[in-house]
């Protein structure tokens, strides 16, 4: 089963189960994949395309969290956190820092980098193989530790 249909029979549990911040939360998914498939003109949307759409609104979720925590907006954090819950679980299993290590150590060997001056080819094969199961953010800071 596709991530998109799974993910629209989520959206039909929630409505059953009258869970108002999964249905909100699957249904702006569901709108950023229609988004998408209007964009490629009607062609079959991947999996891999919905992880990337997934790993886009959990960041831009935890980007509005962090303003309303500042702003001392608890209620709209809260909320925004719900919503991250709910769309993580469709993301992959996220790699554990010592797991992500690993796989950076050998594709540095893989590449031969060794210097800071080689990282975007590190980070090019890293966010290539790694997709979807962590963070750019994370990659490029532990490429940048491990060359440094």
């Amino acid at each position: 089963m596709s991530l998109e249909t799974t993910i629209s029979t989520a959206i039909v549990t929630a409505m059953k189960a009258k869970d108002k911040v999964a249905l909100d939360s699957l249904r702006a998914v569901k709108s950023q994949i229609l988004l998408l498939k209007t964009e490629i003109k009607g062609a079959e949307v991947t999996d891999d395309q919905v992880i990337v759409i997934l790993q886009r609104m959990v960041k831009q979720r935890k980007d509005s969290y962090e303003q309303f925590s500042a702003q001392g907006r608890t209620d709209l954090a809260e909320v925004e956190t719900a919503q991250i819950n709910v769309i993580e679980e469709y993301l992959p299993k996220q790699l554990t820092d010592e797991e992500l290590q690993t796989e950076i150590e050998n594709l540095i060997s893989e590449t031969g980098a060794t210097s800071i001056k080689e990282m975007g080819k590190v980070i090019g094969l890293a966010s290539k193989n790694l997709a979807g199961r962590v963070e750019g953010k994370r990659i490029s800071e532990m490429v940048k530790s491990l060359l440094s």
